[in-house]
């Protein structure tokens, strides 16, 4: 178990959605909680609704920036010490055919949601590493297990986020260092980033979710998909069914390819 009481966590993106959620319940749970967003507005309404809770801190940090994630993490070494917790959440969606992405977006999509989590880890790990204690919690996307069109960079993000989660656990395990890497597959969650979307399978609301990441990161979970049969049945089906036949079965039947045709995302 990885008591989070009296830990410090630190939380990107954790002015909005699921990121305030996560704060808040790690301030319930005694936690000393430090954010990264890039939204000032939102930081300043975070902060003012959560600062009765304990203690509870935010930098404004562009974590698409190499510069800004080094220069943000001496900081809080030097202020805070090392971190206890690290949950990667800070991510971004476009949200439209490939060949429609400019070079902008689709180099943003990459540096926030894949590259960043790799960099703002690499500032911690070594100190985690020389203290044999740490808990990194990455939010990949059920998207890490399945394609599916106009989403195919954030895709490929959240495929390359989900390996690097992986690996670095297992790095860590032959290192023999007790290190916990709990690696996260949500699926899309009422939050505003994904506005628009039509689902057959019920979309996730903030609360839910964010409670069973916290509950994960408690209980040393490894892999957590939300909801939990989306991991299982997906490597099932890929497993046993051609390539057209898993086409038919989600796209066709579970209506997965179509669930971004109206996407708005968030304002």
């Amino acid at each position: 178990m990885t008591k989070i009481k009296n830990k410090t966590i630190l939380i990107t993106g954790g002015a909005s959605g699921i990121g305030e959620v996560m704060s808040r319940l790690s301030l319930a749970r005694k936690a000393k909680v430090i954010i990264w967003d890039i939204n000032t507005d939102n930081i300043e309404s975070t902060l003012k609704e959560l600062s009765p809770l304990g203690s509870i801190s935010a930098d404004v940090v562009d974590v698409s920036k190499i510069e800004a994630i080094e220069e943000a993490a001496q900081q809080l070494i030097k202020e805070h010490g090392n971190i206890d917790i690290l949950i990667n959440n800070a991510g971004i969606v476009v949200g439209k055919y490939f060949h429609k992405h400019s070079a902008k977006e689709i180099e943003k999509t990459l540096s926030i949601n894949s590259s960043a989590p790799m960099h703002i880890c690499n500032q911690f790990l070594g100190i985690m590493i020389k203290n044999n204690a740490g808990h990194i919690c990455n939010i990949a996307s059920s998207a890490s297990l399945v394609s599916n069109p106009k989403m195919s960079v954030y895709a490929a993000s959240k495929w390359a986020i989900f390996a690097w989660s992986d690996s670095l656990r297992l790095e860590m395990k032959q290192l023999k260092k007790d290190i916990k890497i709990t690696t996260i597959l949500p699926y899309y969650i009422n939050t505003g980033m994904f506005d628009g979307v039509k689902s057959r399978i019920p979309i996730l609301e903030a609360e839910a979710a964010a409670l069973t990441i916290i509950k994960a990161i408690e209980k040393n979970k490894k892999i957590i998909s939300i909801p939990g049969w989306i991991y299982r049945f997906t490597r099932f089906g890929q497993a046993l069914m051609s390539v057209n036949m898993f086409d038919w079965f989600a796209g066709s039947i579970m209506g997965i390819y179509k669930t971004m045709n109206d996407f708005k995302g968030r304002k």
